[in-house]
């Protein structure tokens, strides 16, 4: 597998708008995915063999960074992508001197949490009823909080 993990460009939004919305139950607006980009974000893509299968969408604020998106298309999850991405997010920003990357997580999303989890997450706090959910009601928010500071 030739995998390369990339800064994303404004000409990626397609693709990876497509992925958003293949990968999440409620996924971001087209207009959510762009704003979420400039000299405060740090935003990456993972391409498998030159094709864009994922990305992560985080924003750095002072010495800490919020994940605010990581999405694989779900035709190559199961392949580690999402580890590896999310491992080379948290060793780039770490190198930028970011002391902790905090993220949430829908409360149902094990398989999410178990990726957290193995990349170095640790459960802070819930926040009741933060996620819509397609039936008109609410989930419940898993807060974690990856430490690199050492």
């Amino acid at each position: 597998m030739d995998i390369q993990i990339e800064f994303i460009v404004p000409q990626d939004f397609d693709r990876l708008f497509t992925i958003e919305q293949e990968a999440h139950l409620i996924p971001w607006s087209l207009g959510t995915l762009t704003n979420n980009q400039g000299e405060r974000y740090h935003n990456l893509k993972i391409l498998l063999n030159h094709q864009i299968v994922g990305f992560a969408i985080s924003q750095i604020v002072l010495d800490e960074a919020t994940l605010f998106n990581i999405a694989i298309d779900p035709k190559f999850q199961g392949k580690k992508l999402g580890s590896i991405l999310l491992n080379h997010l948290l060793q780039q920003l770490q190198q930028k001197g970011i002391k902790t990357l905090w993220l949430e997580v829908r409360e149902s999303n094990q398989k999410a949490q178990k990726l957290y989890e193995q990349c170095g997450f640790n459960t802070v706090c819930v926040r009741k009823n933060y996620y819509p959910t397609l039936d008109g009601k609410r989930e419940n928010a898993i807060v974690m909080a990856a430490y690199l500071a050492f």
